[in-house]
C-alpha cells in the first residue's frame, strides 16, 4: 500500500499531515480493522520523512486509540466496536453426573462439515490462513529423499525428531520436559481418548467444564464414561469453589478440561488459578486431562502458560496438536502423561500402533525453521482481525440484549441471547439459508445452553460471512419477535 506524499508547504507539523493520512485510509476503509500499517521504515522511505516524524504520527494515533503497537509485530488499526456487548453469564448446572448421548452432535457435526454452506459453525482455520503450501514442498522433499519411508512404522511414541521440537516448544508453556515424555498422537482427540482411558474405567464420573468441547463429550460417551458438568467463567474458565464441592460429595475419576482460551467461551485461567487447581486435585488424588491446543493463539502478551508447567505430582496428562495452528488435517498431536506415561503408551500401542511417519517428519521440520514463529504471528493477527470484524457485525445485526464473550486468543465467540432463544430453532432455519452454526445445548451432556451458539471466526472475512451475519441477525430478530408476540397475544387472551 502506498500513501500519497506530503504536501511541500504544509499547514500542520509533518507527523499531523501522516497521522491525518493514516485515519483518512481507516474512514475510507482501504485500512480495516486488525490490519497491519506499513513498518515505520517503509514509510520513511516511501514519504521521504525522519523515522522520528513517522514514530510521533504513530504515536499519535495510538495515544487517540486508532492504532495499536503489538510486540515485535508493528502497528495495527485498533478494533472499534459498536457499543460493546455485555459477556455471557455463568449457567447454573444440574448437580449430577450424567450419561453422555452426543446423537445431537452428531447430527449438527456432520452439517456443520458441508462445503456448501457457509462455515461459521465448525471451529476450524480457514485453509488460506494455513502454510500449505510450505508444508507440501517440506513433505514432498521429505518422500524424495527417502521413498520408502512412507510405508514403514515409526516409534510407537512418536519420531524422536518431532518429540524433540515439541519438548522445545514446550519450554514456552514453561514445561520441562524430555523427547521421552512425549507420545505422538492422531490429533488432540487421540491423545485425551488414550489420556481418559488411562486413569478411567467405564461408568467413572468425569468433572468437565460446562459449557465444554463437544468432542469431548463424543469421547466420554465413546467410553461409556459420566460428566459432571461444572460452571465456568468466560474469563477465568473453571469455577474452582463448585469443583471443590464435587470432589467432596463424588468419587470423581478424573478433570477433563481447556487451560488456555478454551473451546467454545475462550477462557484463560490465570496462573493463580492454574497453581490451585492443581492443589485441589492433589488433595483429592485426582488426575487432570489438559488440552492445550489453543496455548499457541494468544492475542497479545505473551504465551500463557500451561497448567502442566506447575505440576510437581505428575499427575497432568497434557494434550495438544497443531490442529488449529498448522494443518488440521496431518493429524498431528501429542500426549505429556506424566505418570500414566508407560499406560498410555501400551494403549497408544493397542490402538493403532503408531502415527503415520510423513506427517511427524514434516511438521517436525517446519517447526524446526523459524517457520512456524513467522507464521504464528500471521495468524495470531488473522484471528484478532476476525474476531473483532465478527463483534462488529454481532453489535449491527444481532439484536441489543446478545451478549458476547471476548475472548483472549482462539477463534470462537459464544453468544448468549435471551432466555426464550431457541439456538436450535436457528439452526434449522439458518441451514435453509445454505448457513451453518453450532447450537448451544450441543456442549452440554445435560441439554443447557438453549439459548446460546458457537461461532467460527476461524475463517478470513468476506462478503460471504458479512452477508451470513446479517441473514442470521434477521432470524434472530424474527424468531424473538414472534415470542414476544406469541406471549403479548397470550396475555391478551386473559384480560
Amino acid at each position: 500500500m502506498k500513501i500519497k506524499p506530503i504536501d511541500a508547504t504544509p499547514s500542520s507539523t509533518l507527523y499531523e499531515q501522516v497521522a491525518d493520512r493514516i485515519r483518512t485510509l481507516i474512514s475510507e476503509g482501504t485500512l480495516q480493522d486488525g490490519d497491519r500499517l506499513p513498518s515505520v521504515r517503509k514509510l520513511h522511505q516511501q514519504l521521504s520523512i525522519s523515522i522520528s516524524t513517522v514514530l510521533e504520527a504513530y504515536r499519535s494515533l495510538e495515544d487517540q486509540g486508532v492504532i495499536e503497537a503489538r510486540p515485535q509485530s508493528g502497528y495495527f488499526v485498533k478494533p472499534v466496536h459498536l457499543n460493546p456487548p455485555d459477556e455471557p453469564h455463568q449457567c447454573t448446572l444440574p448437580k449430577q453426573a450424567l450419561p453422555v448421548d452426543i446423537s445431537l452432535a452428531f447430527r449438527v457435526s456432520e452439517t456443520m462439515r458441508d462445503t456448501c454452506n457457509v462455515g461459521l459453525g465448525t471451529a476450524v482455520p480457514g485453509i488460506e490462513l494455513l502454510p500449505v503450501d510450505a508444508l507440501n514442498r517440506l513433505m514432498g522433499k521429505i518422500l524424495r529423499t527417502n521413498p520408502a519411508l512412507l510405508h514403514t512404522y515409526s516409534p510407537s511414541n512418536g519420531c524422536e525428531a518431532l518429540r524433540h521440537e515439541v519438548a522445545k516448544r514446550l519450554m514456552e508453556a514453561g514445561c520441562s520436559l524430555s523427547p521421552d515424555d512425549l507420545v505422538i498422537t492422531n490429533g488432540a482427540t487421540e491423545a485425551i481418548h488414550l489420556a481418559l482411558r488411562a486413569v478411567t474405567k467405564p461408568g467413572d464420573i468425569v468433572a468437565i467444564e460446562s459449557p465444554t468441547y463437544y468432542g469431548f463429550l463424543e469421547i466420554l460417551e465413546s467410553l461409556h464414561l459420566k460428566a459432571l458438568e461444572i460452571s465456568t467463567h468466560p474469563k477465568d474458565g473453571i469455577s474452582l469453589e463448585q469443583l471443590e464441592i464435587a470432589l467432596e460429595q463424588r468419587p470423581i475419576a478424573a478433570c477433563l478440561l481447556v487451560s488456555n482460551f478454551s473451546n467454545p467461551l475462550g477462557s484463560c485461567m490465570s496462573d493463580s488459578k492454574k497453581k490451585h487447581l492443581l492443589e485441589l486435585l492433589e488433595r483429592y488424588d485426582v488426575p487432570l486431562i489438559e488440552d492445550d491446543t489453543y496455548g499457541e493463539t494468544f492475542l497479545s502478551g505473551h504465551r500463557p502458560k500451561a497448567i502442566k508447567a506447575f505440576d510437581t505430582t505428575e499427575r497432568v496428562l497434557y494434550c495438544a496438536s497443531v490442529s488449529k495452528t498448522l494443518s488440521p488435517g496431518l493429524r498431528i498431536g501429542w500426549c505429556a502423561p506424566g505418570r500414566y506415561q508407560m499406560k498410555v503408551q501400551q494403549l497408544k500401542m493397542a490402538m493403532n500402533w503408531t502415527t503415520a511417519i510423513a506427517p511427524q517428519l514434516t511438521v517436525a521440520a517446519f517447526l524446526s525453521t523459524g517457520s512456524y514463529d513467522r507464521h504464528l504471528r500471521h495468524l495470531r493477527r488473522a484471528y484478532q482481525a476476525q474476531l473483532s470484524r465478527m463483534t462488529q457485525a454481532i453489535c449491527e445485526y444481532f439484536p441489543c440484549p446478545t451478549r458476547v464473550t471476548r475472548p483472549g486468543g482462539g477463534h470462537v465467540l459464544w453468544l448468549e441471547l435471551p432466555n426464550e432463544f431457541d439456538a436450535m430453532a436457528l439452526y434449522e432455519k439458518a441451514l435453509e439459508h445454505r448457513i451453518s452454526v453450532a447450537p448451544g445445548n450441543m456442549f452440554s451432556p445435560s441439554g443447557n445452553y438453549t439459548n446460546c451458539l458457537r461461532l467460527n471466526c476461524g475463517l478470513p472475512w468476506s462478503q460471504t460471512i458479512n452477508d451470513a451475519m446479517q441473514t442470521l441477525g434477521s432470524l434472530v430478530k424474527q424468531q424473538l419477535a414472534k415470542k414476544m408476540l406469541g406471549v403479548e397475544e397470550r396475555n391478551d387472551g386473559l384480560e
